[in-house]
């Protein structure tokens, strides 16, 4: 094995050429920043610049043109636009604008996306919506024949592997079973995932792999984990396909140890085996002090997100309250959480239940974004 001195090998690298490029460096950057402060007007207008360059190189790639005095203008709010082109420009403006000015505080998550996909189209039409159609990629020969190059990839998720076969032959595309999963809030046998994923762009005759519905759920045996730390036991749980079910908690000196793991109420006996996908209910260690937790603030968030934060706060998920938007299961996953309770940044006991509110009403969502970016 080759030796290392941490302490005199580095000193090596430290050469004076070095040192006085070191020392060039942060002398520059105090340059840069008194240069900031005394020529805000000069990096305005470098900034204006910018913001015209940006868009109109960006719009020529998608072959959206307008003449070098129009851009100007449009990008500079003096002109109202004419046609589709320049509706288009200024739409990207709009958006350009926002981020730049509050991309601190613009998290990237799906109704963030939507709001800035709105204003991209707020002079050009409709947008703030999901597509509700494909689309293809295609050729066209001299002939004027067309040609798809590239098609979507069909969603498969809940078909039987017979419906996936004939819907794939239908697209041009091959299917095949490559492994199997246990669910019981679906079918045996229909499809559960599929790669690539529905609405991916493939050539024709591509090979779709698909993961199917287990007819019987697997078995698992229980691995032994009291007296091991709370993070550790989620860790293993989820690794081994368990679902994880309540937090709560019982006297112990010893704060988040694991006391015990419960299923349907009983107490698991390490080494007995258990269905892949059992709810898990944890038993902690109140320790000897008061046993409270600052609630994380979860509104703007979804479900799933929600869920992860509740877990590794040692907290509870309560009640999932849908207003009149949410119309199914599916509206559930991807709402977004607009109330809850108790409210974010509290002090609570550890295993509190958290209850919340969910929508997809964009009055709503948009309040929240409105709210995150002021702050």
């Amino acid at each position: 094995m080759r030796a290392f001195d941490y302490i005199k090998e580095p000193e090596k690298l430290l050469t004076p050429e070095i040192v006085q490029m070191i020392g060039k460096i942060h002398e520059h950057k105090g340059k840069q920043e008194l240069f900031l402060e005394a020529n805000i007007d000069e990096l305005k207008t470098l900034l204006e610049v910018a913001l015209i360059q940006s868009t109109g190189a960006s719009n020529r790639i998608e072959g959206i043109y307008t003449t070098d005095k129009r851009l100007e203008e449009l990008v500079s709010q003096k002109a109202e636009p004419r046609n589709r082109s320049e509706q288009e420009i200024s739409g990207y403006r709009e958006v350009l604008s926002t981020i730049h000015e509050s991309y601190e505080y613009i998290v990237p998550r799906p109704n963030i996306i939507l709001q800035l996909h709105r204003d991209l189209y707020s002079y050009a039409g409709s947008g703030g919506e999901y597509k509700n159609a494909d689309n293809v990629i295609a050729e066209t020969d001299a002939e004027v024949h067309q040609k798809a190059r590239f098609i979507p990839v069909p969603a498969f998720n809940d078909l039987t592997v017979e419906e996936a076969h004939a819907v794939a032959r239908h697209a041009h595309l091959t299917v095949v079973v490559t492994d199997s999963l246990y669910d019981d809030a679906a079918k045996p046998g229909v499809v559960l995932e599929q790669s690539p994923v529905a609405g991916a762009h493939v050539k024709e005759n591509r090979l779709i792999h698909l993961i199917i519905n287990a007819h019987n759920p697997e078995k698992v045996v229980f691995p032994n984990l009291q007296n091991a730390a709370y993070r550790q036991t989620l860790q293993t749980l989820t690794s081994r396909g368990f679902k994880i079910g309540h937090i709560e908690y019982a006297p112990s000196e010893f704060h988040n140890l694991v006391l015990d793991l419960k299923h349907d109420g009983e107490n698991i006996v390490p080494g007995s085996l258990l269905t892949k996908g059992a709810v898990i209910d944890i038993v902690l260690g109140s320790g000897n002090g008061r046993n409270t937790v600052v609630l994380p603030q979860l509104t703007g968030k979804n479900l799933q997100e929600a869920l992860d934060i509740l877990r590794k706060s040692y907290l509870n998920l309560g009640e999932v309250l849908p207003d009149a938007s949410i119309k199914s299961k599916n509206d559930a996953y991807s709402a977004v959480i607009y109330e809850q309770d108790p409210l974010g940044e509290t002090t609570v006991e550890g295993g509190t239940y958290v209850n919340l509110h969910i929508t997809l009403e964009k009055d709503k969502i948009a309040a929240l974004d409105s709210l995150m970016v002021t702050e």
